[in-house]
């Protein structure tokens, strides 16, 4: 019988080992990151959570004594690990050959720096005598903060600070909101940018105005439709772009009605929209005037619709299909009428364009240029030293000196890789080079002098 016992006792032996834990110091551990990198988060508003994971490897069970952040409960950084939010979380069991997650997020505290400024910290993770660590950094940003913010007095926003906006922000009828050079706009999901009265925008070749949406982590910033887009209303008038850039909205710019005044209700000037899910601009029956801007990869580049007045000068309307935007739709679609109302009333319709460039790939879209013309409302449509792309004839439509169906060879586009180049540089054989018209506006989107005999689109070569 003792022999018997003895095989017993050695099973037991054997089976505690293998199910009990690896408390030897080469017992191995990792992390699927050694490093957390969080994009700028503001002052007062926590980041996204990001997580990495902690990998027990070895055929044992491992206790891991402690995981903490260095930075203890001053951190800007806190953790959570498998449910449980601490600054420091000891035994924590891992199962043999499986995995446990640790979620992180930064919370900024205002301070006095009106610079970016970096935060930094550390994660230990101990176990059986070793240390693993993994390095957390972020970048903190100061910011002027409005929810539901009505302008009802004249004001301008100075570069100084970032501007961030949930809710909405209006600028009320009769007021002027100006815009200096190098002001950030960023904006929430749920706020529009409404203007009612009038908005100046000023910025320049380096220091663009730029209006986006608030979520910079990488898994966001390039998504359209983060923020709704800037709305003129009925009542607003007299407004002005220049080196503004608009981008990752679901409407760019919205322009309604005609102003009071004869000037156009929105002169836009050497600016870029693009990433837009729906359209970059939508005008309804409004009246505007746009020189050397770049308008690409939106869902509708530029929808003018129930008649207006327009003058479009040296513009690259282009949209090539990637993993954002598909190309489903002509970059340019003109309408005496409301195309989405039923038996709608017509308008008349002025629209010139000269110099510019319709153009898109990457979809299933024949022509980049379509004019619907419904009643008996007067419908002008003249393109003047453009280029575009169409397989069939463009009915209403008036074409001077313009090129049809030959590729403008912009400098470099690679979907891939998220690049977008509309110069033309490196190939002096554009068919846009040297082909346009003499026109008031001397300046490209980079500021550089047109020539005598100027480039199709928004680039001088």
């Amino acid at each position: 019988m003792k022999p018997a016992v003895t095989i017993v006792i050695l099973l037991i032996f054997f089976s505690c080992s293998k199910d009990g834990f690896i408390t030897s110091p080469d017992a191995s551990l990792s992390t699927s990151s050694d490093t957390l990198a969080f994009d700028t988060v503001f002052t007062n508003a926590g980041s996204i959570t990001q997580s990495f994971k902690v990998f027990n490897t070895n055929n044992q069970k491992l206790k891991i004594s402690s995981i903490r952040l260095a930075g203890g409960p001053s951190s800007p950084f806190k953790i959570n690990v498998d449910g449980v939010a601490s600054p420091q979380i000891t035994n924590i069991e891992i199962n043999k050959n499986d995995s446990i997650y640790v979620f992180v997020q930064v919370n900024v505290d205002p301070t006095s720096s009106t610079l970016p400024f970096i935060l930094r910290d550390s994660i230990q993770i101990n176990y059986n005598g070793n240390n693993k660590w993994v390095q957390l950094q972020a970048y903190g940003q100061n910011a002027i903060f409005y929810k539901n913010k009505i302008i009802d007095k004249n004001t301008v926003w100075t570069n100084t600070l970032p501007y961030v906006i949930s809710g909405s922000i209006k600028v009320d009828t009769g007021k002027t909101l100006q815009i200096e050079a190098g002001t950030k706009i960023y904006l929430h999901a749920d706020a529009p940018f409404l203007v009612d009265g009038t908005l100046i925008v000023r910025g320049t070749k380096n220091e663009p105005v730029i209006f986006a949406g608030d979520r910079l982590d990488p898994d966001y910033k390039d998504l359209p439709a983060g923020w709704p887009g800037i709305y003129f209303g009925n009542t607003s008038e007299n407004n002005l772009l220049v080196h503004s850039i608009i981008k990752n909205a679901y409407q760019g710019l919205v322009v309604q009605s005609i102003a009071a005044t004869p000037d156009p209700k929105l002169q836009i000037s050497r600016s870029i929209i693009h990433n837009i899910y729906d359209a970059g601009i939508i005008a309804i029956n409004s009246n505007i005037q746009a020189d050397n801007c770049l308008i690409f990869n939106c869902g509708k580049n530029i929808s003018l619709q129930y008649g207006g007045h327009y003058r479009f000068v040296n513009c690259t309307v282009a949209s090539f299909g990637n993993l954002y935007i598909s190309h489903m739709d002509p970059v340019l679609s003109v309408y005496n009428y409301l195309p989405e109302t039923t038996g709608s009333p017509t308008s008349p319709l002025n629209a010139v364009f000269q110099n510019c460039i319709f153009w898109g790939e990457g979809g299933s879209v024949d022509n980049e240029i379509v004019l619907n013309k419904q009643g008996s409302s007067s419908f002008e449509a003249t393109f003047d030293h453009c280029l575009y792309k169409a397989k069939d004839e463009i009915p209403n439509a008036t074409f001077i000196s313009s090129i049809k169906n030959e590729a403008p060879m912009f400098d470099s586009i690679n979907i891939s890789k998220n690049i977008y180049d509309f110069h033309f540089n490196n190939h002096p054989n554009s068919p846009a080079v040297d082909a346009g018209m003499a026109t008031p506006f001397l300046y490209d989107l980079d500021d550089k002098k047109r020539e005598a005999k100027p480039d199709i689109g928004c680039y001088e070569q």
